[in-house]
């Protein structure tokens, strides 16, 4: 079964989930790789809301975690980092403190709201809200390239008022045709979110997006389901696998100490 290189545990404040829990249930599900990455989202506007942890205790409890399941379960040590202009310098210094395996850059917000909350779509339609959220994370990747894979890349779809309704690949070709070349020319994965799948009825991105990625040349796809529980836990899977092999893949890619794996489909 595919690694999953995304899921999230109490060390990310919107998980409860204790990561042998998340562990259990992967082994239980005949996946033979994982990867946490609990959210590092410095500057997060929303109140209450802090995305930060303790990066020794989170190596220590990785490192148990690893040497506990050895030999039934591959773990590695991941992040998602929630990407902002001015956080870039701050992530780079952050980043070389701390050995991660595999580093997912995702952009959280829209003008400075996270979109999970109304709000952010207050002023503007859905269309123009997701313009305006592929503008941004054109800005962030250019600011910041120190990560592995783009996460989740029409996140905001899952918020706006009518969802997918004023949403498709060619509608905002154009921005998503500049967010993609610069992934490729800057030798960054895509990732497969399937918590899309859940919220949706597809993956984030759209499959036009992924098939889009390949027909410009990228060739690194990684793949997870967003769990902040044991129980999605790679969550729809096996329609990747045919979903990948449909868009010209054969083989999807996972991170060791940030060099990229190419593991057949």
């Amino acid at each position: 079964m595919l690694a999953d290189m995304h899921m999230h545990t109490e060390y990310s404040q919107d998980s409860c989930a204790k990561p042998d829990s998340m562990a259990e249930k992967s082994i239980s599900l005949g996946i033979d790789a994982i990867c946490f990455t609990d959210h590092i989202d410095w500057d997060f506007p929303e109140k209450g809301l802090i995305f930060d942890y303790d990066p020794e205790a989170y190596h220590n409890e990785i490192t148990r975690v690893r040497e506990k399941y050895r030999g039934r379960l591959e773990v590695f040590m991941g992040v998602e980092l929630g990407l902002q202009p001015h956080l870039a310098e701050r992530y780079r210094v952050f980043l070389k403190k701390y050995p991660f395996d595999y580093v997912i850059g995702s952009i959280h917000l829209i003008n400075n709201r996270d979109p999970y909350y109304k709000e952010a779509f207050a002023e503007m339609d859905d269309a123009e809200a997701y313009r305006s959220y592929f503008e941004g994370m054109l800005e962030n990747i250019k600011a910041f390239r120190d990560f592995d894979s783009l996460g989740h890349l029409d996140y905001i779809v899952r918020y706006g008022k009518n969802r997918a309704q004023d949403y498709s690949y060619r509608k905002f070709a154009d921005i998503i045709d500049e967010i993609l070349k610069e992934l490729i020319e800057n030798g960054k994965a895509l990732e497969v979110n399937t918590a899309g799948y859940r919220k949706l009825g597809f993956p984030n991105p759209h499959p036009d997006v992924i098939r889009r990625y390949r027909e410009l040349g990228g060739e690194m796809i990684t793949v997870g389901a967003d769990a902040h529980k044991p129980s999605h836990i790679g969550y729809d899977f096996k329609k990747v696998t045919e979903l990948l092999k449909n868009c010209g893949f054969s083989y999807y890619t996972r991170f060791r100490q940030r060099k990229p794996e190419f593991c057949p489909i």
